[in-house]
């Protein structure tokens, strides 16, 4: 078999698992289904394979350091992290990946994976890597069609045509149907000849770029230009911004594959699921006696097939049925069950406040370790900070608050003016407005600070960088 490399897609949102899914931290990067966050989970299925080669990962430019730092975890090398500057849409991030992998890679395949999505029989999903690969090898461009389990309406589905002469599990596309209405959904599920559309594909470069230039060709425009005139930047690669920009967003789906005539696809029953909502959490969970799905410090009296999940207080509810009840620090969402694909509109409403809740977490997460808000008040703010061994924050100053810094566990190396301190458990200092300063743990712990702030004005753009090792 031609070696495979894993093109990995981490540009989404999932505002439909908000409020723990949220813009700057979502959910592929978080341990929604196992131990491991969805994105690494995805990274795993290949690593350590033969006839795989080091992933590919396509990332939003703000996601950049958790990548690379679950990458790390992992100890996985990738092939490149690419950072799009907008997001774009699969078919923008397909045309990227094989402009670099026909110059990197000329003779391998390359399997688009997004990685927020759940996959629980791996030798099935192999087995049906074989078969697309096979049927790319001969030029067709190859997606996988999931065994449907009900009639679902937030998937699209493929209608499978003739089988592909030679190769056995794999057949021609007969037509794509974008997310139906529940009465057509039920009818392709007794018709027997539709899947579901899982949004993986499997194809040489060579031919992605051919049928792109004749079905789409601004996008390889767009993409090519994009691509030459990015910058590397530490790891990764930084698409030009004005170029990546004025590609249309369009998915592989709408650009090429309900258009060409080299569409095929492999049926596949691999436990697949995209965790598109809460109602599918609920749905793979392991329920108690009355049918409740609970994660976290829950209690429930005479309360039916809920899912109920407390990140960080107790949780009680009594006679409820069918709902899901997701609490955050800073957020609590109540909704009915069936009415999962809304979640959404909160979200879009939460944006269009200019509300914090609708992008970020109490909890930021930074290439040195994260803060997390613990009081924000008129003139006040209170933060945790955790400095990952070896980290170190800006130099910088502010123009309109002061700080004060207290050693929670670990040791600080403070730069403060002119100065360098060392601060040990218990100890503490005083940044004046206007004074430069720094953070920094050169220990293999992590350091730990509980900072107060103070001034007339607390927002993070009041933070005046003079060097950053993360150019930021």
């Amino acid at each position: 078999m031609t070696k495979i490399t894993p093109v990995l897609l981490s540009g989404g949102s999932g505002t439909r698992l908000w409020p723990v899914s949220r813009s700057l931290y979502p959910k592929q990067l978080l341990p929604i289904t196992a131990e491991r966050t969805m994105f690494q989970e995805t990274v795993r299925r290949f690593s350590g394979e033969a006839g795989f080669l080091p992933p590919l990962v396509i990332c939003n430019d703000e996601h950049r350091f958790i990548i690379a730092s679950q990458l790390q975890a992992l100890g996985i090398s990738p092939t490149a992290i690419v950072l799009e500057p907008v997001g774009r849409n699969t078919a923008a991030a397909a045309a990227i990946a094989a402009l670099i992998l026909s110059r990197e890679a000329p003779d391998s395949l390359m399997l688009l994976a997004p990685s927020d999505h759940v996959i629980d029989d791996l030798a099935a999903f192999h087995d049906a890597i074989k078969i697309a690969a096979a049927a790319a090898e001969s030029g067709n461009l190859v997606t996988f069609g999931i065994t449907p389990m009900h009639a679902e309406t937030g998937y699209g589905y493929i209608q499978c045509a003739a089988p592909i002469a030679g190769i056995d599990g794999a057949f021609s596309v007969a037509r794509f149907v974008e997310k139906p209405a529940r009465d057509i959904a039920e009818a392709l599920l007794r018709n027997g000849n539709y899947f579901w559309n899982s949004g993986m594909f499997l194809f040489s470069p060579a031919a992605w770029l051919e049928e792109l230039s004749r079905h789409a060709p601004g996008i390889l425009t767009g993409a090519s230009q994009a691509l030459h005139k990015s910058a590397r930047d530490l790891d990764f690669v930084r698409l030009e911004r004005e170029s990546f920009a004025g590609i249309p967003g369009i998915s592989i789906d709408y650009a090429v594959m309900e258009h060409t005539a080299k569409a095929a696809v492999v049926p596949a029953g691999i436990g697949w699921s995209d965790i598109g909502s809460w109602s599918s959490i609920w749905e793979r969970g392991q329920k108690d006696s009355a049918g409740n799905v609970i994660t976290g410090d829950v209690l429930t009296e005479d309360s039916r097939r809920n899912y109920i999940r407390s990140d960080s207080r107790l949780v009680a509810t009594i006679g409820v049925e069918d709902l899901v009840i997701v609490e955050t620090r800073d957020a609590v969402l109540v909704s009915r069950r069936d009415r999962h694909q809304d979640v959404k509109l909160i979200v879009e409403r939460l944006a269009q406040a200019n509300r914090s809740e609708a992008s970020q977490h109490t909890r930021i997460h930074s290439p040195w370790g994260f803060f997390e808000t613990l009081h924000l008040g008129p003139g006040t703010q209170v933060k945790l900070i955790e400095v990952n061994p070896g980290a170190a924050l800006s130099l910088q100053y502010h123009h309109r608050r002061a700080e004060h810094w207290v050693v929670v566990s670990g040791e600080a190396s403070v730069v403060r003016g002119d100065e360098e301190i060392l601060l040990r458990e218990n100890q503490s200092t005083f940044i004046p407005i206007g004074m430069k300063h720094r953070l920094e743990n050169r220990l293999e712990l992590p350091l730990r600070i509980i900072e107060v702030q103070v001034g007339d004005y607390l927002g993070e753009d009041d933070i005046f960088s003079l060097e950053d090792r993360y150019r930021r």
